[in-house]
């Protein structure tokens, strides 16, 4: 009698086991669905918010390669004095001001558009070091006479950073 209800009671526990465990089974997909799609929910909402931020960071550092290329930044930096040297320094503080200005947007755009960005900056101030150390060049107004020519005879390293900038940004929105 006792393996009869042995048998009897395997003969319930044993569909009950299977449509509980089928039953934990589509409860756990269902549930890990849900957690997926609210993921995806989130970081789509997120991508959302984080555009018009990662957008503006670029247009911030388009304006910053646009004022720091020597062209644009003789026309708006006028020497103080007739010494080179001293409208070398502040030619470079200029830059550096406004690099330091736009130091934060880093967070917003690639690795490789920062270090764009970075040699772009650190080219320039050497140019203009490297300028400012020719002999011919003895005043200020010679200074910016010579960074002019030089600018116009090759690409300026402001452009090349501004046209990976532009790549970059077509990539984003494309």
């Amino acid at each position: 009698m006792n393996i009869d209800k042995l048998l009897e009671l395997l003969m319930y526990a044993v569909p009950s086991l299977i449509t509980g465990a089928v039953a934990f089974y589509m409860f756990e997909s269902h549930f890990k669905d849900q957690r997926n799609t609210r993921k995806w929910l989130i970081n789509k909402e997120n991508q959302k918010n984080a555009l018009p931020l990662r957008l503006q960071a670029y247009e911030r550092l388009a304006l910053l390669l646009e004022r720091i290329t020597p062209s644009k930044l003789l026309i708006r930096v006028a020497p103080l004095n007739d010494s080179k040297v001293d409208y070398q320094n502040l030619l470079i503080r200029h830059i550096e001001q406004e690099y330091e200005h736009n130091l934060t947007q880093q967070i917003y755009i690639t690795d490789q558009a920062w270090v764009m960005i970075l040699t772009a900056k650190n080219t320039i101030i050497q140019n203009i070091r490297k300028i400012t150390l020719d002999a011919s060049v003895t005043t200020a107004d010679a200074l910016r006479e010579k960074i002019l020519s030089v600018q116009f005879d090759s690409e300026s390293a402001s452009s090349l950073a501004l046209s990976f900038l532009k790549s970059e940004v077509s990539e984003i929105l494309g």
